[in-house]
């Protein structure tokens, strides 16, 4: 029989932490999921009564920028999450066992709380010569996630590596790089990004134990409390899109006046995160504020989408009504003809500036010929 874990309130409170204390976290918890003032009870109820859930956090072919993302959360702090709301039972990156000692504390988890640990995994499956691209402790790593996705209450893959396969999956994947949910028979929460924002990550797995199970998820997997929108819908250089203003070259004056990024290859009219809203460092800032254009790290296949510093030709669905499941075809066809518009507008303006310099320069020739006859 699976052991019986501790509340979230009683694990809380043995840290000495005060009620008032308790209240906080519930209120930060809440925050992060949107859910307004009057929803606070729920949240309460759900921590003074579910079970705080073991955790394992598996590592396979990634670069471990996840759980840099994660450890630098602020809302709620990653503190919070990691030794108050969760037992983070098993994970290379952070915790003090090493060896045997580690080994056990991943078979114990996986034994005695069959049905009630969460699977975090970080990094894609190297499907490729029976998995000797990723072996450890002599096991390859499609034989260690299938063991331990076996009896997990919910598997999430933190970022693009283990959502979609992200760089390694890129032509020519020499490894066979393959995402977890197309290694494991089960569900799988996927929180792409290179890496996710780390209060998203916080946040589905508040969610997980708020609500005790599943967010609503799109098409590809992703929670729609963070995926829903375009980073293009809620970007605050949006206007210049409209306007017709872009940046030309990084380097032009556009550049400097923070004109829209999209012809040097900005992807966000074609990515769904929550980037422009959430940010990260606690909110200071995101690529296109500082000045580089969305490269569509959470979406799938995105290191083969063409150069990084190219724009799309075109791009489907307009406006902040589009989703990840439905899109406006039609007006994403009149946004490209906006595009093509500004730049017939843009040409015929420099061909007119070029014939009317070459007119000049005519003229001047003459007026020379004539003084010197």
């Amino acid at each position: 029989m699976p052991k019986e874990m501790p509340t979230m309130r009683e694990a809380i409170e043995s840290k000495g932490y005060s009620r008032r204390d308790f209240l906080k976290y519930c209120s930060a918890a809440a925050a992060i999921l949107g859910i307004e003032a009057a929803g606070l009870p729920s949240i309460v109820r759900a921590f003074e009564t579910k079970p705080r859930p073991p955790v394992i956090w598996l590592h396979f072919q990634e670069c471990t920028c996840c759980s840099e993302s994660f450890i630098r959360s602020t809302h709620p702090i990653v503190a919070d999450v990691i030794f108050d709301y969760l037992s983070l039972d098993y994970t290379e990156t952070l915790m003090a066992a090493a060896g045997h000692q580690a080994e056990k504390s991943y078979q114990d988890t996986i034994k005695n709380y069959a049905g009630q640990y969460i699977l975090l995994v970080e990094g894609s499956i190297p499907a490729g010569n029976d998995g000797v691209f990723c072996m450890i402790g002599g096991r390859s790593a499609e034989q260690i996630i299938q063991e331990a996705a076996k009896d997990a209450a919910a598997v999430i893959a933190w970022g693009s590596c283990a959502s979609n396969g992200c760089v390694q999956n890129a032509n020519p994947n020499p490894t066979n790089a393959t995402p977890i949910h197309k290694i494991i028979n089960k569900p799988v929460i996927n929180v792409p990004g290179c890496p996710p924002i780390a209060d998203v990550m916080t946040g589905v797995i508040t969610h997980l134990l708020v609500y005790g199970g599943s967010p609503e998820l799109d098409s590809q997997g992703r929670p729609k409390e963070f995926y829903s929108r375009r980073v293009h819908d809620t970007c605050y250089r949006r206007p210049y899109y409209d306007a017709g203003m872009f940046v030309e070259s990084f380097d032009d004056e556009n550049a400097r006046k923070g004109y829209c990024l999209y012809k040097v290859g900005c992807r966000g009219p074609v990515t769904y995160n929550a980037c422009s809203v959430t940010k990260w460092n606690g909110g200071v800032s995101y690529p296109i504020q500082s000045g580089h254009g969305c490269i569509g790290c959470s979406e799938n296949g995105f290191w083969d989408n063409g150069p990084f510093y190219q724009h799309l030709a075109s791009f489907p669905g307009f406006g902040i009504e589009s989703t990840a499941d439905t899109i406006g075809t039609a007006v994403g066809v009149a946004a490209t003809a906006g595009v093509a518009a500004h730049a017939i507008v843009a040409n015929i303006r420099k061909r007119k500036l070029v014939k009317e310099l070459k007119d000049e320069s005519v003229e001047i020739n003459d007026e020379d010929k004539g003084g010197n006859s």
